[in-house]
């Protein structure tokens, strides 16, 4: 009798070991002979005529032997490999949605990269490495608290559906928190212990001691502290890396139907919503999930003490988006008091212009999933730029503009180049601009220049973006000499060796001037005609 597993198109796994566990509450089926469980189907294969030990095939009659103990093979180590995850914008609706009115949020094209090596067996740590931020810290994993995060009533799985953080399981990672970065300033060493935290408990919730030691490295293009969801794409990679190395993901790969593409997304999700709430308290789960599945969210919240009502826009078009940072320092939390105030002061007027900015955003969200919507169309691009300069105006009333940000519209406004508005609390923060087709290099140029003299950060980005990426094995072709013996290896080196954004892009991005670059795969949850 020999046993077949079906892995995943283009070298993926899919589910292994822990698939026969049941997956989203439902229970193992067996079809046509073969286990099924999500991704998972272990085909068992009997020949007619069967041979033992080697030796001749019988004809009916088998003669016991004695089976000589064979030696358990090996299983081999995982190859390195990457994963990657874009950061977020608000396109509309940013304050309106703290009082219970939608907004939507749309992935951009500036990501986070995270490399996955898997060391040899003799070696017994996991390791998180943040260049970017100064952080690096390794545990034994042999040490880590794995009876308490086993014990029945706590153990998850990878379907498990958590919902809240367990706080004895909070308690049993604290110690292991105590010397991560003992030398950095307060502030910095809580960025670090909630990074590290977050992934401690992912870790042991998801894996189990006999787990690989690995290096976990972490690079990213996005600003941080922007309001651009760089901590949602942390969590989201480190997810889809654990997931992966558990092979319980099928996928992903071109042929895959949208409806599993999503149910992958999903489970991604899912765990990166542990990463956050972990840092967070109650996260709304709106960063995970566009950094997730990409693409853009309507989302609303009229009960906070219920989760919030996400609606993916499956099918946003990608759109060309300027972003400018006027780095400047904002206050989330003084811009949301500052509406709060006026609101309590001019209820009904106030109340008007929220309700204006909800019908900004649902009529936006009709603009752009019409059939005929063409992002290359001036005519198409002009209304959703319209509704982008309403809703900006509306922000300006409430009061959380900025003269840098007004400062990046009269600029732009005298290029005419696009539609700007501010994303996020406001105070400062970041604007976004919204291209018009065909600008010509010579504006943009000219904008940059002047952006820069005044000490503003811009970035050439796209609205609509991927969402998580798997480059597996981390091996990209680039169009020279070297694609034709497979193409370029990106080793732990060359990762860290990257200077600078565009250096790191060049290096590793999912997308070179030919387009999306052959290696990067995506789950593809657009729906398809």
């Amino acid at each position: 009798m020999a046993e077949q597993e079906t892995i995943g198109v283009s070298g993926f796994p899919h589910e292994s070991e822990q698939g026969d566990q049941h997956i989203n509450g439902d229970a193992s089926e067996t079809v046509n002979g073969s286990t099924s469980n999500g991704g998972l189907r272990v085909t068992i294969q009997e020949s007619a005529s069967s041979s033992v030990n080697g030796g001749s095939p019988t004809n009916g009659t088998i003669t016991p032997r004695r089976k000589k103990m064979e030696r358990k093979k090996s299983s081999p180590m995982m190859p390195t490999f990457m994963v990657s995850a874009p950061g977020k914008v608000i396109v509309f609706g940013e304050h309106a949605v703290v009082h219970g009115k939608a907004a939507i949020a749309a992935a951009i094209s500036l990501r986070s990269y995270l490399l996955v090596n898997t060391l040899s067996k003799s070696k017994r740590t996991v390791t998180l490495k943040f260049p970017d931020i100064e952080f690096d810290h390794s545990w034994n994993i042999d040490e880590l608290p794995w009876k308490i995060f086993q014990q029945p009533g706590k153990k998850k799985y990878y379907y498990s559906l958590v919902t809240e953080i367990d706080q004895e399981l909070v308690d049993a990672v604290q110690p292991f928190l105590t010397d991560v970065s003992i030398d950095k300033p307060a502030e910095i060493r809580k960025v670090h212990q909630n990074s590290a935290g977050s992934f401690l408990y992912m870790f042991l919730s998801l894996g189990s001691q006999s787990f690989p030691g690995c290096q976990y490295t972490l690079r990213s293009t996005i600003p941080i502290g922007a309001g651009l969801g760089s901590s949602a794409t942390i969590a989201v990679c480190l997810s889809a890396a654990l997931l992966l190395q558990l092979r319980t993901l099928s996928g992903p790969h071109p042929d895959q139907p949208p409806e599993e593409a999503r149910l992958q997304i999903e489970r991604i999700n899912r765990w990166a919503f542990v990463y956050e709430m972990f840092i967070h308290g109650n996260p709304s789960g709106v960063d995970n999930t566009v950094s997730t599945q990409g693409k853009a969210v309507v989302f609303q919240r009229t009960d906070y003490n219920q989760p919030p009502s996400v609606r993916p826009l499956w099918d946003f078009p990608k759109l060309p988006l300027l972003l400018v940072d006027t780095r400047t320092a904002k206050s989330t939390a003084h811009e949301v008091a500052k509406v709060a105030t006026l609101k309590k002061k001019h209820p009904q007027l106030v109340g008007t212009i929220l309700s204006a900015m909800d019908q900004v955003t649902h009529s936006s969200a009709q603009l752009i999933e019409e059939q005929g919507f063409d992002t290359k169309d001036e005519e198409s691009l002009s209304k959703v730029g319209e509704m982008m300069t309403i809703n900006h105006g509306l922000l300006v009333s409430l009061g959380v503009s900025h003269p840098r940000l007004e400062r990046v519209r009269e600029l732009v406004d005298h290029e005419g180049i696009g539609w700007t508005k501010l994303t996020g609390a406001g105070g400062g923060g970041c604007s976004i601009t919204l291209l018009r087709p065909n600008v010509p290099r010579e504006k943009l140029e000219k904008l940059e220049k002047q952006l820069n003299e005044e000490g503003y950060s811009k970035f050439e980005t796209t609205l609509g973006s991927d969402g998580v990426g798997v480059l597996w094995p981390a091996v990209l072709k680039n169009g020279m000499d070297e694609d034709e013996e497979g193409g370029m290896e990106i080793d732990l080196e060359k990762f860290l060796s990257a200077e600078s954004n565009e250096a790191l892009e060049k290096l590793v991005g999912v997308h070179g001037d030919r387009g999306e670059r052959e290696g990067w795969k995506f789950w593809r949850v657009e729906n398809r005609d």
